[in-house]
């Protein structure tokens, strides 16, 4: 693949990317004040999606996050475990787990957006609305780029050794 870009210009942008990706490692993008870190990466997309989309199956919130359903599936554990989620029977096919957002998940959820909220605020601070809205459209872009070139590349297996 040939691009048009300086060489320069897409070294500053892989480096600023891993500086990035350490910093939010780093804070876990966490939030502020007292659930400051309080709730992981997998936690949070997890019970985020069910908020957003509703209760689903185990494959169906797989596929939609790009992971394999055993991933998944280690994730909820502890979500079941500690009340943030519920398992349910399929309303049609009862052997079927379908997982829904509890309604304490729910309120955790909440406090940790709040938090979170916060914490983007702090890191905008100073920037005008349209430099929030430019910066959340082209990060958006990256993301499903990203994911676009995930899930369309072969995956290379490195030669035997």
């Amino acid at each position: 693949m040939t691009t048009d870009l300086a060489p320069g210009v897409l070294d500053a942008l892989q480096h600023q990317v891993a500086v990035f990706a350490r910093r939010a490692e780093q804070t876990r993008l966490g939030g502020v004040g007292r659930v400051h870190n309080s709730m992981d990466r997998a936690a949070y997309l997890l019970l985020n999606r069910l908020d957003q989309e509703g209760p689903m199956g185990v494959k169906a919130l797989a596929a939609g996050m790009g992971i394999d359903s055993s991933t998944v599936t280690r994730q909820v554990a502890p979500l079941v475990d500690t009340g943030l989620v519920k398992r349910t029977s399929h309303p049609e096919d009862g052997r079927a787990v379908v997982l829904q957002l509890s309604p304490r998940g729910k309120a955790r959820l909440e406090e940790v957006r709040a938090s979170r909220r916060e914490l983007m605020a702090l890191c905008t601070e100073g920037w005008s609305e349209n430099e929030r809205d430019v910066f959340c459209t082209l990060l958006t872009r990256f993301n499903t780029a990203l994911s676009d070139i995930h899930f369309t590349q072969p995956q290379q297996v490195p030669p035997a050794s």
